[in-house]
């Protein structure tokens, strides 16, 4: 029983901790604009229709996969494209990122 409560003591100290470590990995040379979902796959960046590419990802602020439709209407976003011009990966982003300078890509 005590080997049982100490385990269960360690995850609860440990997984919190695992948790907050995990960083996003946003690259340099994202694009940055206010994203809004228009249908199915189609989505307004900028004033300007994009069509999202097969297998694209939306990653709320919160960091978790989110569908095109739960996009909050004009969120800040960093983007990126894939070889042919479709938006391929999506971040919507914190206050912090918001507030920070986009980094120059290398």
């Amino acid at each position: 029983m005590r080997r049982k409560l100490l385990a269960l003591l360690i995850c609860v100290l440990v997984i919190p901790a695992i948790v907050m470590a995990q960083v996003r990995q946003i690259p340099d040379g994202a694009k940055r604009g206010n994203i809004v979902h228009l249908q199915d796959t189609i989505v307004e960046i900028d004033g300007q229709p994009m069509r999202l590419s097969a297998g694209a990802q939306i990653r709320s602020s919160d960091n978790l996969f989110i569908v095109p439709m739960s996009l909050p209407r004009g969120a800040l976003v960093k983007y990126t494209l894939d070889g042919s011009g479709q938006i391929h990966r999506v971040w919507v982003l914190t206050q912090e990122e918001t507030a920070a300078p986009d980094k120059k890509p290398q």
